[in-house]
């Protein structure tokens, strides 16, 4: 912007906002700061004389910091806008994901009494016993072995039927002979449906054993 087009800006702006209330403007947020400093630096322009060469580089200076707001507003603006378009990409890809297979990072799930569950823990350290602890509300306890394993990702099945588990909420954990601690487990479902919050915020997936779970908490598709 060139300074003839910020000050036709500055004398446009103060055209419109010529009762005093107008000086008032909502600071609460980073519009109406942007607005109650463009009303103040235009008031301070109108009440100089540009022509004066004692005043000519602050008058320059005022409108270069002019020229410097609109084009913060034009980015905040943009950058709003990209974040709608996101929201809405996001949206409309989780809606695809209705029917398939998704693993997420959980310690608890609800089981039917029927249907097996793939289940995923990450080892730091190589084992020679692995062992996932399955505890139901009342702390009875069933165990899933594993026997020996090397460092990295372990793939086992959670089967209901086999370990003789009824329906019901249960938790997980799993114990090593090397005391490693708070190993990530993984436990897979398929997806439901997608619920997008009234409230605003991210997609949250209806997952079979799993209830509902954010988006960004999915830790595999597939």
């Amino acid at each position: 912007m060139n300074v003839n087009d910020s000050a036709n800006y500055a004398q446009n702006y103060s055209q419109d906002n010529r009762s005093g209330s107008g000086i008032s403007a909502n600071t609460s947020s980073a519009s109406g700061m942007n607005d109650m400093f463009l009303k103040l630096l235009v008031a301070q322009i109108q009440n100089q004389d540009p022509l004066n060469p004692t005043d000519g580089t602050e008058y320059v200076g005022q409108l270069a910091q002019l020229s410097q707001v609109q084009s913060m507003e034009r980015v905040a603006a943009l950058t709003q806008n990209n974040a709608i378009l996101m929201d809405n990409l996001q949206t409309l890809t989780t809606a695809n994901l209705v029917g398939k297979n998704v693993m997420v990072q959980t310690d608890k799930v609800t089981l039917d009494g029927k249907t097996a569950m793939q289940g995923r823990l990450t080892l730091e350290h190589p084992a020679s016993s692995v062992t996932v602890r399955v505890t139901d509300a009342l702390g009875n306890e069933q165990k899933i072995e594993l026997g020996n394993q090397a460092a990295g990702a372990v793939d086992f099945t959670l089967d209901p039927q086999k370990l003789g588990l009824t329906a019901g909420a249960y938790t997980l954990s799993v114990l090593t002979d090397v005391d490693e601690k708070n190993i990530p487990v993984e436990m897979g479902g398929t997806v439901g449906k997608v619920r997008i919050p009234l409230q605003g915020g991210g997609p949250v997936l209806s997952i079979a054993g799993l209830g509902d779970v954010p988006f960004s908490k999915i830790s595999q598709f597939g």
